[in-house]
């Protein structure tokens, strides 16, 4: 067993986050001989401003950088080598000094609805609380449920669950990726197709990220990069840097690989009341993926205007 480690990776402490720094451990330790042994690599635990802060929206706690700030800064700090986040809490800028290395392959991207009383949204009865922190989901569920109420959710999967079984809500809505990689899948009481709810951007892919003058740490990661899953979450966050989209904003976007090769990009922009959507899309090679994401978000700030957001956020 190895004294010191040889690789040192940063996580949130919820058990989702560990369990996708479990999976990067274990892929590492497949890649390369001289980290397989026990010891050779360590887990570090940082809790970050967005585990801190469970009594409020993350809307109402603040920007950009929720659940990576602190992480970030263990980085640049050296006490980590490399961090591990899901993809979707990640700024579309990183701190100077940081580079986003690898991206796995991507898991499912759809959301769950789930509820001990309905099957589905729509057999929600007038007035029925859905309970989440999302407001990408609270405006397309109110775009299409009006009659619903939508309540603030916070805390991790588990935790989640736990208030649902408790009654604080009468249905919830989680990401698919997320159950999947606890084993939790079976908990879904439903699978919400695209189609009706449109994911957030780079859901259910998880990044790696890697010191800017750490090139041995970089190359490590090589092995474990996921070409078109990276393709895909370059429009996404294409299209959100464009938004400026942080937990204020409901903004919701997918690109697709299609059978031809060629990349479908959809992406929409909401009041967070639900009382408009902007919907767009836009079809190219992949090598523009970045030009899909830029085009659609710049259309949908030129349709939305500077007042689009400045509804109450219910």
């Amino acid at each position: 067993m190895s004294d010191t480690p040889l690789l040192r990776i940063g996580t949130r402490g919820s058990p989702l986050a560990l369990a996708q720094a479990h999976e990067v451990r274990d892929l590492l330790r497949a890649a390369h001989a001289d980290l397989d042994p026990d010891g050779a690599i360590e887990i570090v635990i940082i809790q970050t401003t967005g585990d801190m802060v469970l009594d409020r929206a993350l809307s109402e706690v603040g920007g950009k950088g929720l659940f990576t700030k602190e992480i970030d800064e263990a980085q640049l700090d050296g006490r980590v080598d490399i961090a591990v986040h899901s993809m979707k809490d990640v700024p579309t800028w990183l701190p100077d000094g940081l580079l986003l290395s690898a991206v796995l392959r991507r898991e499912d991207v759809r959301d769950v609805f789930i509820s001990p009383q309905a099957k589905s949204l729509a057999e929600l009865s007038a007035g029925a609380v859905v309970g989440t922190s999302s407001l990408r989901r609270q405006a397309q569920i109110l775009a299409r449920y009006p009659h619903l109420k939508v309540a603030v959710f916070r805390g991790n999967v588990q935790t989640r669950l736990r208030k649902l079984n408790e009654g604080e809500a009468d249905a919830t809505l989680l990401a698919l990726a997320g159950l999947n990689r606890l084993g939790l899948a079976d908990v879904a009481t439903a699978i919400l197709e695209t189609d009706d709810l449109l994911p957030a951007v780079a859901q259910g892919a998880v990044g790696i990220t890697c010191r800017a003058d750490d090139p041995v740490t970089a190359a490590r990661l090589i092995p474990l990069h996921h070409v078109e899953t990276a393709e895909r979450i370059t429009a996404e966050r294409a299209l959100l840097e464009v938004l400026d989209g942080s937990c204020r904003t409901p903004i919701a976007a997918l690109a697709e690989i299609e059978a031809d090769g060629q990349m479908l990009l959809r992406g929409l922009v909401a009041r967070p009341d639900g009382s408009e959507i902007l919907e767009t899309s836009r079809r190219g090679p992949v090598t523009q993926a970045h030009r899909l994401g830029v085009e659609a978000g710049e259309e949908l700030k030129q349709r939305a205007g500077p007042d689009f957001f400045s509804a109450p956020t219910v």
